[in-house]
């Protein structure tokens, strides 16, 4: 007999038993309720699904068509000897499971709500698998309930997602897949697109890092939100723009021209949906490029300054040190000279010298 079987509900079984020694004994398929189905080459229950494959004296082999979930069970091949042998083959039916629903999401959702989706399949067996994705990328840790079918044969399965609703999740595909043995790995998936409404974002950007006197400034008021927010609104120093004629607003962008200090202050860009509002400031600060020129002299003079007394300063310490040289160089040519004139010869001067230094060192110590 062929090993147990397993199939897909609504799929064909095939059911093969072979005798390899056979005196012209008959051979009988049985289903779980111990019904003939098939005795040799004569069908024995009136069932449409099920048809003869082949039959001999070696081989009985039949066919069970649109198998359902009460056709799982013990199948028996018997051979009519004395006593009669049997062989048994399980036979496994899968039940798919239902293609999921996505239930519990209600567009559009506030940003920092709580959401609940839930995903269900029915009629899997053995009970399915569930997975969540975010954009593909799984998402752990989530629900999972399985409850038996009013069958008593298949499986409900159920997960639920519990999550806060954050601006990044606008827009993001959420699936539920399914996976189960009786899919041939192609998965059963529903899809959710996010829809989430937020407070807008501001930033303010400015066309120029240094504005000067006589330049023109773009700032430029990126806001996002969703819904998208409604034209912006520019103010000054707390009030309305004082000088429409050179502050013009074009959309989201506010253009100076002809920038003078008068126009130092704080702008103000307020951005506003159905869900609320925000704001950002720039501070303004006009700079006179004249002083910026001027700014330059004082740090050459300061330097130039340093430098003269550097020179200055070196060229004192030289000129002290020549003389303290040229100084001490004439004591020693006055001494020597003082010793020579008495001596007959040049070792008896060197010594005189030497006298005379010490003798002059001594009255110096004596007049101290």
């Amino acid at each position: 007999i062929n090993s147990n079987v397993t199939v897909v509900e609504g799929g064909t079984a095939n059911l093969t038993c072979r005798v390899d020694q056979n005196d012209n004994t008959s051979l009988q398929w049985s289903n779980p309720a111990q019904q003939t189905l098939y005795f040799d080459d004569k069908k024995a229950l009136r069932d449409n699904r099920i048809e003869l494959v082949r039959a001999s004296w070696h081989e009985l082999s039949i066919s069970v068509s649109d198998v359902s979930l009460s056709d799982e069970g013990q199948y028996t091949c018997s051979l009519f000897t004395m006593p009669v042998k049997t062989s048994k083959a399980f036979l496994t039916v899968l039940g798919v499971p239902e293609k999921p629903q996505i239930s519990g999401f209600t567009s559009p959702v506030m940003e920092g709500e709580r959401m609940q989706l839930t995903c269900k399949t029915s009629g899997s067996k053995p009970a399915a698998d569930i997975r969540w994705f975010k954009n593909d990328k799984e998402i752990k840790d989530v629900k999972y309930l399985k409850e038996e079918d009013a069958n008593r044969r298949t499986f409900t399965v159920s997960s639920t997602l519990d999550f806060r609703a954050d601006r990044s999740d606008d827009g993001v595909v959420v699936s539920c897949r399914v996976d189960h043995e009786s899919l041939n790995s192609t998965p059963q998936i529903a899809r959710q697109v996010l829809e989430i409404h937020y407070t807008p974002s501001v930033k303010i950007i400015s066309s120029s890092s240094w504005p000067e006197e006589g330049q023109s400034i773009v700032l430029t008021c990126e806001s996002k939100g969703k819904p998208l927010p409604e034209p912006v609104l520019w103010t000054k120093d707390g009030g309305e723009l004082p000088d429409p004629e050179r502050m013009v607003v074009n959309g989201r962008d506010l253009r100076i021209s002809f920038l003078n200090k008068t126009d130092n202050g704080t702008y103000r860009c307020e951005a506003t949906n159905p869900i609320g509002q925000n704001s950002t400031e720039y501070v303004l600060i006009v700079h006179d490029p004249n002083a910026l020129a001027g700014q330059t002299g004082p740090d050459h003079a300061l330097i130039g300054g340093i430098v003269a007394v550097v020179v200055f300063v070196t060229l004192c310490s030289i000129i002290l040190l020549g003389r303290y040289l040229a100084r001490h160089k004439g004591t020693y040519l006055t001494n020597e000279a003082k010793g020579a004139e008495d001596a007959p010869d040049a070792d008896t001067a060197i010594i005189n010298a030497e006298g005379s230094q010490v003798n002059a060192e001594e009255k110096k110590e004596y007049f101290i």
